[in-house]
């Protein structure tokens, strides 16, 4: 587990330096999908915090009993392979524990995954990380370059202190005058690229497409509306297909690892959506039942219309 992402130093003066700017978005997004899952009847030993975070940034913790108490472990997968190609071993170094062993899997304790490719999300997280970062440097470059809307040259050093006097006074908010003619001679003014408020527009749609995005794939509904233009319902539910298979399988395999340490080890653990995925879960449910109950309703009106045929 990487010592950064669990205790981050970060100040404004790092706001811009990417591969920080990089890391403080997967924690910033790390804190969010905390809320995805609820767990009930973990020991004090095993806290949920730590549970999930093990999951979602390692993907996947060992789970086992030390002292009669049962612990949450990350470590390295080795051993034989059985018959699915699948190792057999799990390896824990546990200093605080004073732990250095290999355990055997489903037999000492339970491998629960975060997912079915034992992925995690960090990957995900970093990849939507890193384009935000670039994308925020960005937009502060071209928050920057808009402040000059044209480029004032001097010819020499008495015309370039005028046209630095001139230009500090209409900062200031000063009536500047100008009493040579040399001035004028001597000075050269290029108006730049009035392209910074589009280039600010596109980049700040750029910022909300991405962070949409990342919340699609995490199981949030958050639509971005490239259109410039009022959406009806119906375009805002376009996504909502693509948002449950993420969610549903991490769910999927937090419950068989549930089931497998509740018979191991005699405990009345569960775990079920939380926060804005149980509401997103509830809608769906809602909408199948009021689908399911207007076919039926229209089943019946249509069998009503032949007998009245007949």
């Amino acid at each position: 587990m990487s010592e950064k992402l669990l205790f981050p130093t970060f100040n404004v003066a790092d706001a811009f330096d990417k591969k920080k700017l990089i890391d403080a978005y997967i924690r910033y997004f790390l804190t969010r999908t905390q809320s995805m899952f609820k767990w009930e009847g973990l020991p004090e030993t095993l806290p949920q915090k730590w549970l999930e975070y093990y999951l979602q940034v390692n993907g996947n913790a060992f789970i086992t009993k030390v002292d009669n108490n049962l612990y949450a472990f990350t470590g390295g997968i080795g051993g034989e392979l059985n018959a699915y190609y699948i190792p057999t071993l799990y390896t824990v170094a546990n200093p605080a524990l004073n732990i250095s062993k290999s355990y055997k899997i489903d037999v000492d304790g339970v491998l629960c995954y975060n997912d079915a490719a034992n992925i995690g999300l960090i990957p995900m997280l970093n990849k939507y990380a890193a384009l935000m970062a670039e994308n925020v440097i960005s937009l502060k470059m071209a928050t920057i370059t808009a402040r000059a809307t044209s480029v004032i040259s001097a010819s020499d050093d008495n015309t370039k202190r005028s046209a630095e006097e001139y230009v500090r006074k209409l900062v200031d908010g000063e009536i500047a005058i100008v009493g040579e003619s040399a001035f004028f001679d001597g000075i050269k003014v290029q108006p730049t690229r009035q392209a910074g408020a589009t280039a600010i527009t596109d980049l700040i749609e750029l910022q909300q497409y991405l962070k949409a995005s990342l919340y699609n794939e995490i199981g949030l509904q958050a639509n971005y509306n490239m259109k410039r233009e009022a959406i009806n319902s119906n375009e805002s539910q376009m996504n909502n297909d693509a948002l449950v298979p993420l969610i549903d399988e991490m769910l999927t395999e937090r419950k068989t690892a549930v089931n497998k340490i509740n018979e191991m080890f005699e405990t009345n653990i569960s775990v079920s959506l939380a926060s804005a995925w149980e509401d997103n879960e509830k809608e769906e449910q809602a909408a199948l039942s009021n689908q399911l109950d207007n076919n039926e309703g229209g089943e019946e009106n249509d069998r009503s219309e032949e007998k009245n045929v007949e």
